[in-house]
């Protein structure tokens, strides 16, 4: 079976590896119809501790199910479904109460044993997905499965975002990175009633994008100008780091009004960062950190693709076969492409 694997920093390559195989009664074997690559693919491909050579790369996508373990209550052989980048057991206190992401027996797809223990990702032909039950979901009707690949990560990130900086309609929203969680998070802050959204970039294309999406493009030194003349001069309510690290983050801090909210939802590996603790006091700010739980969120974010209402599959700028992958990760790392999808 052909799969995208991480090879060595700065490369992957396209390997034959075995099929995969139920090992648990709560699996689930999914032939892959489609898969993506996604911005935090790409710090495995720059190399990341716990993402061994030959790991399997890629957490977003759907597929039919085509063979299910003794325990799966809940799918069934031949649907088409959507997968939770993550897995949760869907049992446990942290899962019963919405925290999929803190469970215990989590792990993320194709990413090494950074997030929990080591499973294979979905850049490939076939993939095994443990509790099935509660990581797939079937796509509904009249969503595509190129727009539902988006609410297993990416959608799920923008949507995360825009609850938990607790958005309310009319408010003003500053968003660091046009890349693609960055525009997804622009459409979910449009979708739950924000006034004026402002995507910061200083890639022309993501700008654009951006622009064609309905948020209000600006570059790095421009973004506090029209921010400020958007509120009079106050900053904006909500702002959101959609590219992790210091330096967007920082940015984010300072976008925002006194009393604001900062959420990052950008993949951080920094160990600290340098926050003006008096500033955050003095201006009583709220500073939190999302991470996109599609199991927690599907239901109510797969209605809104449905009914047309958003269109993720707006900023997909290529698509390839398991034989483009390599060239489409050195495309996305030199922001040549903003979002490719895999149909194996």
């Amino acid at each position: 079976m052909r799969a995208v694997v991480f090879d060595s920093p700065g490369k992957v390559a396209l390997a034959d590896v075995p099929e995969p195989r139920l090992e648990h009664p709560t699996d689930a074997l999914v032939a892959i119809e489609v898969a993506a690559i996604c911005g935090t693919d790409l710090h495995a491909l720059h190399g990341v501790a716990g993402i061994p050579p030959g790991t399997v790369l890629g957490h977003e996508f759907t597929g039919e199910i085509i063979a299910v373990g003794a325990a799966v209550q809940q799918r069934k052989v031949g649907e088409l479904v959507n997968a939770s980048d993550f897995t949760a057991c869907g049992r446990c206190w942290w899962c019963r109460n919405g925290d999929h992401w803190e469970c215990e027996d989590r792990s993320f797809f194709g990413f090494g044993s950074v997030f929990g223990a080591p499973l294979r990702g979905a850049q490939t032909e076939m993939i095994r997905v443990p509790h099935a039950d509660t990581v797939l979901c079937p796509v509904p009707a009249y969503c595509s499965s190129e727009a539902a690949v988006f609410v297993g990560d990416t959608l799920a990130c923008g949507f995360a975002a825009a609850e938990r900086g607790g958005l309310r309609p009319g408010e003003t929203v500053a968003i660091v990175g046009g890349g693609a969680v960055g525009q997804m998070a622009s459409l979910a802050c449009q979708t739950v009633g924000a006034a004026a959204v402002v995507v910061s970039d200083r890639l022309p294309t993501r700008l654009q994008a951006a622009a064609a999406n309905g948020a209000i493009p600006a570059s790095p030194e421009d973004v506090g100008a029209i921010v400020a003349e958007l509120t009079d001069g106050r900053g904006a309510d909500l702002a959101i780091d959609a590219v992790g690290g210091q330096a967007p983050l920082l940015a984010a801090c300072e976008s925002v009004r006194r009393r604001g909210r900062i959420v990052s939802v950008g993949a951080h590996f920094d160990a600290t960062f340098p926050l003006s603790v008096a500033k955050a006091f003095a201006e009583e700010l709220t500073l939190s950190f999302a991470i996109g739980d599609s199991i927690r969120l599907r239901d109510r974010i797969f209605p809104l693709l449905s009914a047309g209402i958003l269109d993720p599959t707006a900023v997909v700028t290529d698509t390839v076969a398991l034989e483009g992958v390599p060239e489409a990760y050195q495309r996305m790392a030199s922001h040549e492409e903003l979002k490719v999808l895999i149909h194996p």
